[in-house]
């Protein structure tokens, strides 16, 4: 019989499994990613999920996987160091506003006695903020109605406060506020001009009497969207009215523009 025709004899491959077992393991390797990345969600993971998958079911890409883990697994860490950061930063802001109230309570105490009269009176209020001291001068007593010209009756009253500016080094605001009754004058065109005008005549008074520097000292005109009450009735009309001196503490003055300390 001829060797020429003789059938070669087919050996049966018994290594095919592997190639199974292999695609059975990519694709059991690219469950575990995604529930490694859906356990870890954060803002961001889809596209860490996305680009595991891929990669898991690229037999080729399989160094791919790794990394893509190794970045999830940066990425949580990298969340988790900014959320410590941002608490720190809260932590730290808070401590830093509690030491600047505490900064202005001895001239809160020396104005509270020398102003009793005054407070008792409803003349003058005051009160501490996150900002500062603020001394509240109601516009009764200190400005004819519609009028930015400050009374002489009311001097002695703004020179306890000069007095105490003049201990301290603290920046100083000055805030005019109205009620919501329009005025429309040929000297006040609106409830803006007069509440910034009466800001700007008690600044002079300060500067010019009581030798406060103007440096230390700016002005701000609020109308009526800042009120400290309603305006529903003429005694919540008579608070709103008013002339905010504000003795601003480290961490007030720290938002004026160009005067960060």
């Amino acid at each position: 019989m001829s060797r020429r025709n003789a059938k070669h004899v087919q050996h049966a491959n018994h290594e095919r499994w592997i190639v199974s077992y292999a695609d059975f393991v990519t694709l059991l390797f690219a469950f575990f990613v995604v529930m490694f990345a859906t356990a870890n969600a954060d803002k961001g993971k889809a596209n860490v999920v996305a680009t595991a998958v891929r990669a898991a079911l690229d037999q080729e890409k399989s160094s791919s996987v790794a990394q893509a883990m190794a970045d999830s697994k940066a990425s949580d860490l990298k969340a988790e160091q900014s959320s410590s950061d941002i608490a720190k930063r809260g932590a730290e802001q808070a401590e830093k506003a509690a030491r600047a109230m505490l900064e202005l309570m001895p001239s809160m105490e020396l104005l509270e006695r020398e102003l009793k009269p005054e407070i008792q009176k409803g003349t003058v209020e005051l009160h501490m903020e996150g900002r500062g001291l603020a001394i509240s001068f109601k516009q009764a007593a200190f400005f004819d109605s519609g009028s930015d010209s400050v009374k002489s009756s009311a001097l002695p009253i703004i020179a306890k406060v000069g007095e105490a500016l003049r201990k301290i080094p603290n920046l100083v605001r000055l805030e005019g506020h109205t009620d919501n009754t329009p005025i429309h004058t040929a000297r006040f065109v609106s409830n803006w001009d007069l509440s910034a005008g009466r800001a700007i005549a008690v600044l002079v008074v300060f500067t010019d009497q009581f030798n406060i520097q103007r440096e230390r000292m700016s002005i701000g005109g609020y109308a009526d969207v800042a009120p400290i009450t309603n305006n529903d009735d003429e005694k919540s009309k008579a608070r709103n009215r008013r002339v905010d001196v504000v003795i601003l503490n480290e961490f007030g003055a720290s938002a004026e523009p160009g005067r960060k300390r």
